[in-house]
């Protein structure tokens, strides 16, 4: 069984302090509680610039396992805008 967070449904540059705080709060505390692979669901992203993207991409550099779920159509869309299609397609399938 996996542990999860939901994305919010706005990853702009407006809520990238908020989001980027509350994502590494938990992931500090699921890396200290278990081992497991973390998962972070995008289902409800409906809004997400550059700023969003880098925090998730930041995320890639984090020592704990992790991968991304559900990535929703906005969220796919901004990846293959910024050229980042081949690193979304990494984090839904590998760790």
């Amino acid at each position: 069984m996996s542990i999860s967070f939901d994305l919010p449904e706005e990853m702009t540059i407006y809520s990238a302090v908020e989001t980027r705080d509350a994502l590494l709060a938990w992931v500090t505390e699921q890396s200290a509680k278990s081992t497991k692979l973390l998962e972070i669901s995008a289902a409800n992203v409906r809004e997400v610039d550059g700023a969003g993207l880098q925090l998730l991409a930041a995320l890639s550099h984090t020592d704990h396992p992790w991968k991304l779920i559900q990535p929703s159509p906005a969220l796919m869309d901004a990846c293959a805008t910024m050229g980042m299609s081949a690193w979304l397609s990494e984090q839904t399938t590998n760790v």
